[in-house]
């Protein structure tokens, strides 16, 4: 009996992701689709032979931030199949969110042939160049013929282009992010049979791409000037013990936002919230601060860099040099976080540290209550476990662990969207993150929980993350009491434009969904919740009283001052 012959787009997808996963994939996420389907089919072959972990997802958006999960904390690049069209579109955000925060994805398109681009062909745009400048690199395949030549030759050139999309998105020159290979596919797309033949064959685990490295140099910023050093989002969080473990060493006071893996911590606890004390920062000002890295949260941190007379120099792990603030007069490299000779603090820096101790014990003293943002945050970070990673949701909470949590357990990694800091996708993003470590924690608003609740569309077939989701809800847009549209003489039009309540029942949308689902009614209850290891999706919702942010904010303020 003659065995039927695979079409020759099958052979093209395989060979594509055959040369993906010996270049380092080992996680690739499948969107459903008509055009995709070779692809489909290769990536559960590969997936069965055991070389690859699949992930079926029917939401394009959510799946784009599954992927970017994926990689956040492994720095291993996630590969994500959608079909043409609206499909591939909706990866916009993942992309440009990968893009800002230099995480690693490889993007693979199925398309129609050229010849239908511009002839109102159904489900048919321009497919290269819709993700702009937000992609390393980017490729466009034709389509092979039925030819066996013809195909061959596709087939033969699809391996190297693997590769090349594959490094793009690592970084080979040191700036890891997305990259783009949009394979146009010609009928027929599906075998004729399954499982196919013949097996794709074994190959040995490949290697993951290097983390960043603990910096060698001997050489960089040394100048003895009363330095502050503000640490920011990190493209590798791994690497936050690199630059806590040379401030310490510099003898420089450091404050931090609260993103990345905590080893002995050198960074002042509420070190954000110190520099809301006006006189005590006036007496106490740097005449230079070095930032490292992103810089993405504090309103008091940027108007300390606007500060006149300041010199700011930044210490960037990315190739473009973050100056949010317009100030930054001299960039270095990470690597030049490297100084053999131990200072020991001054007297101004020891005034730092002590004024950053003061404030712990005060804010100890008199901690927010449980059934608030900040007491959340506070309650989240004492319950997680050492070695866990935490993925914190944008807007308040994020906010509410940088001002009100002194200190984040050793072995905690604490990382967050921060390359756009949209609330889409972030609970997708913390799936990804337990998929890749093994289980993990997230702390999320009830609008940004809402906006992705997506993620929760598992199919039965699919393995469920380990992942505990600490969910406040406030009944909308809590970030807004705070800024400026929550002053009191906006409140007339607060609610509609910006508290934008929904009054969706959290408990009965995890019900539909088939996800555990907690409300904790007493501090005591809340830290039980959060102790319980993560096993499959749970979700924690927490009711908070969305008034009360900007009077508690206030009340944080007024513990900073110094008597």
């Amino acid at each position: 009996m003659i065995k039927p012959v695979p079409p020759p787009t099958l052979d093209l997808a395989r060979a594509l992701l055959d040369e993906a996963t010996d270049a380092g994939v080992a996680e690739i996420v499948v969107c459903p689709g008509s055009r995709s389907a070779p692809l489909a089919y290769a990536a559960l072959a590969a997936a069965e032979s055991g070389r690859v972990r699949l992930h079926v997802r029917v939401d394009e958006r959510s799946a784009g931030f599954l992927a970017l999960g994926l990689a956040k904390t492994s720095r291993r690049p996630a590969l994500i199949v959608t079909t043409s069209g609206t499909a591939l579109a909706n990866l916009h955000p993942a992309v440009l969110e990968a893009h800002h925060a230099c995480v690693p994805m490889l993007v693979v398109s199925a398309d129609r042939p050229h010849e239908l681009r511009h002839s109102g062909a159904n489900q048919t745009t321009v497919q290269p160049g819709m993700f702009a400048e937000a992609v390393r690199w980017e490729a466009d395949v034709a389509a092979p013929g039925p030819e066996a030549t013809h195909a061959a030759t596709h087939i033969a050139a699809a391996r190297p282009l693997a590769r090349a999309a594959y490094a793009a998105a690592v970084g080979s020159a040191g700036d890891p992010g997305p990259a783009h290979l949009n394979l146009c596919l010609r009928e027929p797309l599906v075998p004729d049979a399954w499982p196919l033949e013949p097996p794709i064959p074994q190959h040995p685990p490949a290697l993951s791409p290097p983390s960043a490295q603990a910096p060698t140099s001997d050489h960089g910023p040394t100048h003895r000037a009363r330095t502050l050093v503000v640490l920011g989002d990190l493209v590798d969080p791994a690497t936050r013990p690199v630059v806590s473990a040379w401030a310490r060493v510099q003898g420089y006071p450091l404050i931090a936002e609260p993103f990345g893996l905590r080893r002995e911590d050198a960074a002042l606890p509420h070190g954000p919230l110190l520099l809301t004390d006006p006189g005590w920062l006036a007496a106490h000002l740097p005449e230079r601060v070095l930032t490292v890295g992103r810089l993405t949260l504090s309103r008091p941190v940027t108007a300390l860099l606007r500060t006149r007379g300041l010199v700011v120099e930044a210490i960037t792990d990315r190739a473009l040099v973050p100056d949010p603030a317009g100030v930054v007069c001299a960039s270095h490299p990470f690597e030049a976080l490297g100084d053999p000779q131990s200072h020991p603090p001054t007297a101004w820096g020891r005034a730092w540290q002590a004024a950053g101790e003061d404030l712990a014990r005060r804010l100890a003293g008199a901690p927010p209550a449980w059934d608030t943002g900040a007491g959340c945050a506070r309650a989240v970070a004492a319950g997680v476990p050492a070695g866990a990673h935490l993925f914190v949701g944008p807007s308040n909470p994020v906010r509410d662990l940088d001002v009100a949590v002194a200190r984040v357990p050793d072995g905690v990694t604490v990382v967050a969207n921060r390359g756009l800091a949209g609330i889409d996708g972030c609970l997708a993003t913390a799936a990804g993150i337990a998929y890749a470590e093994g289980a993990a924690y997230a702390l999320l608003g009830d609008l940004t929980f809402l906006h992705d609740a997506n993620a929760l569309l598992i199919g039965p077939a699919e393995e469920r993350p380990d992942l505990s989701v600490v969910v406040v809800n406030d009944g909308g847009g809590g970030i807004f009491t705070l800024l400026e549209p929550g002053a009191p003489e906006l409140s007339k039009a607060f609610d509609r434009l910006f508290g934008t309540p929904t009054q969706t029942d959290i408990g009965a949308l995890c019900s539909a969904h088939g996800v555990p689902h907690v409300l904790p009614t007493s501090p005591d209850a809340l830290a039980e919740a959060i102790g319980a290891p993560p096993d499959g999706i749970r979700v924690i919702e927490v009711r908070v009283r969305r008034e009360g942010h900007r009077a508690e904010r206030e009340r944080l303020r007024t513990l900073a001052v110094r008597p």
